[in-house]
């Protein structure tokens, strides 16, 4: 995003098939654009607090509970599922092309909450690179470089407003170092380095920008931070181990299939997922990259097969939607990046898909921090059971027979909507 940001090498893209490598049932709620006074999922808004509590040296504060979250509740006993769809976006920040601004608005008007994956380098300007100790490599370094001034100073105000909106700030870690002495080498103790220095350049940035005056983001973000999703997906059992001793809910950066997530070293394990690609005889994973990966295999292909290469990506996610929302109603994960690659195709399937998918019956388009509350609501035994379904498979004898169960004490007492 900044003039020295690097883009990622395509040359793991290929082959093809390995690309790379709340409500009974739910959110309770509405369709559409959201109304300010309500949720989106119908719950009711609880506002920021007026009085306003300064955290360390004032970059994040206190403000009360976050707006426009959905109480998580127990799935009434042989009831459907909802469809849970995450909108997920690596990196996060606001440049010129202004992608973060256009999507936080999309996911206004459809009703989506989002997953924001910040890189932590991007709330550090570029002349206070050396206070980023990035495990083994040089102080400074960076794989994706670092915004310019501006750009810093209005992603901190995209991330302010997202948050507002009822989005989640995740992270993207810090250097995006893939490949040979990458992410995919780092020991536990160097994931760990990680994640306290992408805490930190967010919890700090009016001491490494020296704008004083600016607002507060209105979380603290140690509790805001529950997940992130590694550079290139690489380095995932280590970071898993390090993520899981420092307050982390969830990983998102493993490559997985359309089914039920289980969790692996206490966090949820919710990847990318493989999906159709309309044409071809393999599935890709469900991101930008990988697509594009598999079509023109550069960040600027050929201008005469873009329309179809965007179709290629919209009709793909959207085959992978209608399996999970008529088979096993496992959650759909889509990830991406905030770049214009061939021409800016991949953000415009993107959101043809969340206009089409969010306004759907039964289906809540939420955050990974939302669907995580949403899964440690419910009965252990049920989510089991909705494990043994395979990719687009629904339950032989219905929803009924696969998840009824005898009503309990506990069952009674658990909210049901």
């Amino acid at each position: 995003m900044a003039a020295t940001r690097k883009r990622p090498a395509l040359t793991t893209a290929v082959p093809a098939a390995l690309a790379l490598s709340l409500a009974a049932g739910g959110c309770s709620g509405g369709d559409g654009a959201r109304r300010p006074e309500d949720s989106p999922r119908g719950a009711p808004q609880a506002r920021p607090q007026n009085k306003v509590q300064l955290l360390g040296d004032g970059s994040t504060s206190l403000t009360g509970r976050q707006p426009f979250q959905p109480t998580p509740r127990r799935l009434a006993s042989g009831k459907k599922p909802p469809q849970f769809v995450v909108f997920s976006w690596d990196g996060a920040g606001e440049d010129g092309k202004r992608l973060f601004s256009r999507f936080r608005k999309a996911g206004k008007k459809y009703g989506a909450a989002q997953t924001y994956f910040l890189s932590g380098v991007y709330a550090l300007p570029e002349d206070e690179a050396k206070r980023y100790s990035p495990p083994g490599h040089a102080q400074g370094a960076s794989d994706i470089g670092y915004l310019k001034d501006k750009n810093v100073r209005a992603t901190l105000g995209q991330v302010r407003k997202a948050w507002l909106d009822g989005s989640e700030i995740g992270t993207h870690f810090n250097g995006h170092f893939c490949g040979p002495g990458g992410v995919g080498s780092w020991s536990v103790e160097q994931w760990k380095s990680e994640i306290r220095q992408a805490r930190w350049f967010v919890e700090n940035w009016k001491t490494t920008t020296g704008w004083d005056k600016a607002r507060a983001l209105p979380f603290d973000y140690e509790r805001e931070l529950a997940g992130g999703r590694t550079p290139c997906l690489e380095g995932q059992e280590n970071l898993l181990k390090a993520a899981s001793q420092m307050g982390f809910r969830y990983d998102s950066s493993g490559n997985g299939t359309q089914v039920w997530p289980g969790k692996r070293h206490g966090l949820w394990d919710l990847p990318l997922q493989k999906v159709p690609v309309p044409g071809r005889e393999f599935e890709t994973l469900s991101m930008d990259y990988n697509f594009l990966a598999n079509q023109s295999g550069t960040v600027n292909g050929a201008v005469g097969k873009r329309p179809a290469w965007k179709r290629q990506m919209r009709d793909g996610l959207l085959q992978g939607f209608q399996r999970a929302y008529k088979g096993n109603r496992a959650p759909l994960i889509i990830g991406n990046h905030f770049e214009d690659w061939n021409g800016g195709i991949y953000m415009d399937a993107v959101e043809d898909v969340m206009k089409t998918v969010c306004r759907k019956d039964g289906v809540r388009c939420v955050s990974f921090r939302q669907l995580v509350y949403w899964l440690d609501a419910q009965d252990p035994r049920m989510l089991a059971r909705l494990r043994t379904l395979g990719v687009g498979e629904k339950p032989a004898g219905g929803w009924r027979a696969l998840l009824s169960r005898p009503v309990t004490q506990n069952a009674r007492a658990a909210k049901t909507g």
